[in-house]
C-alpha cells in the first residue's frame, strides 16, 4: 500500500472507530460485535506501525496508556472552576430562588437541573477538537495534569466530531464508576491478592491520580460533561441546557437525567423524582444541581468568592445507619482545639465501612447525651464526614454492658497541658502551643501544603517522622534538614531526600500571600491572607496592625481581628518567624515597593509553556506585584505573556492590538517592574 493509501485507510479507520467508541461506551447501543471492533483496531495499528509519519496522539490506537510519570505537572485553568453553594433542605432552596428572582427583578426562573455525581471534576481542553490537556480541578485556580490518564477513558472523545467544531473549549465534567464497573474492578483487585476499594468515588479518584496510565487504562472509568469554561467557537450559545445539547452533538457524554425547568415548583418536583430513583442509577449521586439557565441572567448574577450566584447544589438527606461507641478519644488540632471522637463498632454507611466518627466538641456530646457503649446513629453528612447524630436511650436498659458517661479532659492527652475554654467558644483548646507535639505536627504539615510553602514531598508521614526522631520542633526546623539525614529515613533514598531537599530551597522565594496563610493563624484562610496583604501591601503593617485596623478590612470582624493580633503578640510565634526570615531566608517580592508602580492595576493573561516556571508561579509573581490575572483575553487585557505554543490567546490578543511579552522579556518585566 502506498503512503497516500495508507494515510487516506488510516483516517477512514479512526473516525469509524471513534463513531463505535461513542455508540458503545456513550450511547450503549453497538453497531458491530466485539471481534469486528478489534479487527478494525487491530487493522489501524499495524498501518500506524508501518506508516509512523500518521502517527496521532488523538487517534483510537492510544488508549492504552503511556509510561509512568514521576510526579504530575500542574496545569492553570483559564477559567476558574467554582464550587457550589448548598442548600440542604427545601427551605434553603426556596431562599436561592428568592435570592435570585429579587436580583434579576423577574418573575418565574427557568432553571436547568442535572444529577450530581460523587466522583472527581475534570477539565479537558480542546483545541481545533483535539483533546490537547486535561487537569484535576485543585484549587479551582491550578490542578494537576493528567491528560495522559484521561485519554485512556473510552467516552471520553479524543477527537470531537460534528459540525461548528470550536476553536477552542474547555469542557468540564466527572470522571467516576459505575456500580457495575465498581463491582468488578473489586472483584479483580480480590483476583489479584491486592486491596479492595471503599466505595467508586475513592475507586475513580485512585484510578485517575495514577502516574501509570496504563493501570488507569485497566480500570472502568466514565464521564459526564456538565459544562464548560473558556471557550472561543463560532457557535454562540444562550443557555446552559442549549450547552449541554451541542455538546453531546459534538461527541460528549452527559447525564441523561439532565431536565429544563420552569420554576422552583418544578425544582421541587425534580428533587423528589431523582430522589426516588436513585438507588436505580448505575453510578453513586449525593444530590442534584440547579442552574439558572439563560446565560445573560448568569453573567448578571455573577459569584462571590469562589460560588457562582446563578447555581446551587442541592445535598440528598444522610444515609444513616446503627452502631455502638466502643470508645471516645479525643484529638489535638494545629490550633489546639480538643475534638471528641467515637471508636465504633464497623458499619456500612452509604457503602464506607465506618469506625470513627467526629462528635464536634464537648457541648455536642452533652446535648446528645451520647455515652461509652451507647447505641447511636451514625451518618456521612454531605455523604463524606461520619458524624453520630444522636443516641438511643432506650437501648441502654436492654443491654448488659457498662454505659459510662464522657468527661471533658482538663488536661491534654498529648503535651499533658492544661485544657481551658474561652466564654464564646464551644470549643475546648491546648494551653501548650508550639510545645504540642500535635499542634507542632498539624502546624508543619500545613506548612508544608501545596497552597501554603509547597514543600513538594514533604508529607504527613514524614513530618511525623521528622518529629518523632527528633529532627524537627517547629517549622523553622525544616530549613535545617540535611539529604544525608532524610535518606536515612524508612521509605526514603537519596533521590527522594535530594527532591526534598529542592522543593524546601524552592519553597524560600515565595509570596506575601502564601507566607502569611501558611503560619496557619487560626481562621485565615487563603482568602483571609489575600485581603491582609492587599490592605497593607507590606509584612511589618500586617505584624503590627491594631485590632481597629484589622477590622477595617471586609469579612474581618472582631474574632478573627483577635486571632491575628493575639498570634503576632505571642513571643515564640514571633521567635520561629524571625528564624524563617532570617536563618531561612524565606523571602517575597516587596509589596510595599511596588504599590503605584507601572504593574499595578495592570490586566494580564498568561498563555503557552514557560520555560523558566511554571504558568502558575509567573500568575504568583505577577500577583505579587500588584497586577491582576486573568485566564481569557478580553478588552480590559493589557498585557499577554506567552511561551512556546501559545495558541488561541495569542491570535485573540493580536486582533485586539495587546501589548504581547515574550518569556525574555517577562522575566526582565520582573527584575524591573517599576
Amino acid at each position: 500500500m502506498k503512503p497516500g493509501q495508507a494515510g487516506q485507510r488510516i483516517a477512514v479507520l479512526r473516525k469509524e472507530l471513534n463513531q463505535h467508541n461513542r455508540q458503545y461506551y456513550q450511547l450503549d447501543d453497538p453497531l458491530i460485535p466485539d471481534a469486528e471492533y478489534d479487527r478494525l483496531l487491530r487493522e489501524l495499528s499495524g498501518l500506524e506501525t508501518a506508516y509512523p509519519q500518521y502517527y496521532s496522539v488523538n487517534s483510537p490506537t492510544q488508549r492504552v496508556g503511556a509510561k509512568p510519570l514521576s510526579e504530575f505537572a500542574e496545569l492553570c485553568h483559564a477559567l476558574p472552576m467554582l464550587s457550589l453553594a448548598n442548600a440542604l433542605n427545601e427551605d434553603e432552596l426556596l431562599a436561592f430562588d428568592k435570592r435570585v428572582r429579587e436580583r434579576l427583578e423577574s418573575g418565574t426562573i427557568i432553571y436547568s437541573g442535572e444529577t450530581k455525581l460523587d466522583g472527581l471534576a475534570i477539565n479537558t481542553l480542546y483545541e481545533n477538537g483535539d483533546l490537547v490537556h486535561a487537569a484535576t480541578r485543585g484549587d479551582g485556580e491550578t490542578g494537576e495534569d493528567v491528560t495522559l490518564n484521561i485519554r485512556t477513558i473510552k467516552s471520553i472523545p479524543l477527537t470531537l466530531v460534528g459540525d461548528r467544531i470550536p476553536e477552542r473549549i474547555e469542557v468540564r465534567g466527572e470522571v467516576f464508576i459505575t456500580h457495575k464497573g465498581f463491582e468488578r474492578l473489586n472483584q479483580q483487585q480480590t483476583s489479584d491478592g491486592r486491596k479492595t476499594f471503599a466505595n467508586p468515588r475513592n475507586a475513580a479518584a485512585g484510578s485517575l491520580r495514577q502516574l501509570d496510565s496504563r493501570i488507569t487504562a485497566a480500570r472502568p472509568l466514565s464521564f459526564f460533561s456538565y459544562g464548560i469554561g473558556d471557550y472561543q467557537g463560532a457557535v454562540r450559545f444562550t443557555s446552559h441546557s442549549q450547552i449541554l445539547e451541542q455538546l453531546q452533538q459534538w461527541g460528549l457524554p452527559v447525564s441523561p437525567e439532565s431536565q429544563q425547568l420552569d420554576g422552583v415548583t418544578a425544582c421541587l418536583d425534580y428533587f423528589k423524582h431523582i430522589g426516588d430513583r436513585r438507588d436505580s442509577l448505575d453510578y453513586e449521586i449525593d444530590g442534584v444541581v440547579f442552574k439558572v439557565d439563560r446565560l445573560e441572567l448568569q453573567q448578571q448574577l455573577g459569584s462571590v468568592s469562589r460560588a457562582p450566584r446563578w447555581a446551587i447544589a442541592c445535598k440528598f438527606p444522610p444515609r444513616e445507619e446503627m452502631t455502638r461507641i466502643l470508645a471516645i478519644d479525643v484529638q489535638v488540632g494545629r490550633t489546639g482545639a480538643l475534638t471528641p471522637v467515637a471508636r465504633l463498632e464497623p458499619i456500612q454507611v452509604g457503602g464506607v465501612t465506618v469506625t470513627n466518627a467526629t462528635l464536634h466538641n464537648m457541648d455536642e456530646i452533652a446535648r446528645k447525651d451520647v455515652r461509652i457503649g451507647d447505641y447511636v446513629f451514625v451518618r456521612r453528612a454531605g455523604d463524606v464526614i461520619p458524624e453520630v447524630v444522636r443516641a438511643i436511650p432506650g437501648k441502654r436498659r436492654d443491654d448488659r454492658r457498662k454505659v459510662t458517661r464522657f468527661t471533658t479532659p482538663v488536661s491534654c492527652p498529648v503535651c499533658g497541658s492544661d485544657v481551658i475554654r474561652q466564654d464564646n467558644e464551644a470549643v475546648c483548646r491546648c494551653t501548650g502551643g508550639i510545645s504540642c507535639a500535635a499542634q507542632n505536627i498539624q502546624s508543619m504539615i500545613h506548612f508544608a501544603s501545596r497552597k501554603a510553602m509547597n514543600i513538594d514531598g514533604l508529607g504527613d508521614k514524614l513530618i511525623i517522622q521528622l518529629q518523632d526522631t527528633g529532627r524537627v520542633s517547629t517549622v523553622a526546623d525544616l530549613y535545617n534538614l540535611q539529604a544525608a539525614e532524610l535518606a536515612q529515613l524508612e521509605h526514603m533514598g537519596k533521590k527522594s531526600a535530594d527532591n526534598i531537599m529542592q522543593a524546601i530551597e524552592k519553597s524560600k522565594t515565595t509570596t506575601l500571600e502564601r507566607f502569611v496563610y501558611s503560619l496557619g493563624i487560626r481562621e485565615v484562610g487563603e482568602a483571609t491572607a489575600r485581603r491582609l496583604v492587599q490592605y497593607f501591601h507590606g509584612w511589618d503593617a500586617i505584624v503590627n496592625a491594631s485590632m481597629e485596623e484589622l477590622e477595617q478590612i471586609r469579612d474581618i470582624g472582631p474574632v478573627v481581628a483577635r486571632n491575628i493580633s493575639t498570634f503576632f503578640q505571642q513571643r515564640h510565634n514571633r521567635e520561629v518567624i524571625q528564624r524563617l526570615l532570617g536563618e531561612a531566608g524565606i523571602h517575597w517580592p516587596d509589596s510595599e515597593q511596588i504599590s503605584g508602580t507601572a504593574l499595578s492595576g495592570k490586566h494580564f493573561v498568561i498563555t503557552g509553556s514557560l520555560s523558566s516556571m511554571s504558568r502558575d508561579e509567573a500568575r504568583q509573581a505577577l500577583l505579587g506585584l500588584g497586577a491582576s490575572v486573568s485566564g481569557s483575553v478580553s478588552l480590559k487585557t493589557d498585557y499577554l505573556i506567552y511561551g512556546d505554543a501559545p495558541g488561541s490567546k495569542y491570535s485573540r490578543a493580536r486582533e485586539l492590538g495587546i501589548t504581547l511579552i515574550d518569556e525574555d522579556g517577562f522575566n526582565r518585566l520582573l527584575a524591573t517592574p517599576g
